[in-house]
């Protein structure tokens, strides 16, 4: 039996900010430690399996559906599916670190959900969805019909940011990143009363 432990869980349209947050956090707190999402979509650029993302088959992505690994999985974008292997949480457990998530948004109401008093769910929000296209269209590496995709779908997860434990407001990443520490360490430890 995998001793039970808490999760951090970071959403946010993509392009909020939310992944360089997180690398900020882990670069902070070793007793954090990432979970590697499993995915169905190609590898971008670097990016290393069993680092970045657990890259699988769509085939064997549903064959661990139907055997009831993962925690949580969504077809984010039509064919392309991600998801929290259940093996990934124990894992990280089992090293007695907390585990923290870099999620969309849906992903991570399923995890609130699911481990309710053992997680704190995290929504970064961009200053505006306009600033958020800006971020998405700079970073060059989508096609204007993936662009208009994300951007549908960011309009779309804005709205459940009040349903998650904290909103954090990204419109100064340096202030947004000390004000992530914070948290996840009142959350980690709580401070004596």
């Amino acid at each position: 039996m995998t001793p039970e432990g808490k999760l951090i869980i970071f959403s946010a349209p993509s392009g909020a900010g939310k992944t360089t947050i997180v690398h900020h956090l882990l670069s902070k707190m070793p007793e954090l430690e990432f979970s590697i999402s499993a995915t169905t979509r190609e590898r971008r650029g670097e990016e290393v399996h069993e680092k970045d993302y657990y890259f699988i088959s769509k085939e064997e992505f549903l064959h661990r559906i139907a055997k009831k690994q993962f925690v949580e999985f969504e077809e984010v974008y039509t064919g392309t599916f991600y998801g929290t292997l259940r093996t990934e949480i124990e894992r990280i457990w089992e090293k007695g670190k907390t585990v923290i998530f870099d999620i969309d948004v849906e992903g991570g109401m399923h995890l609130k959900r699911k481990y309710d008093g053992q997680a704190l769910a995290i929504f970064v929000q961009p200053p505006s969805l306009e600033v958020l296209i800006e971020r998405l269209t700079g970073r060059g590496t989508d096609s204007p019909e993936k662009l208009q995709e994300r951007f549908i779908k960011a309009e779309k997860e804005l709205k459940y940011a009040p349903q998650f434990d904290i909103i954090l407001k990204n419109y100064d990443l340096q202030t947004a990143c000390k004000e992530a520490e914070k948290l996840v360490k009142d959350f980690i430890s709580p401070p004596a009363p």
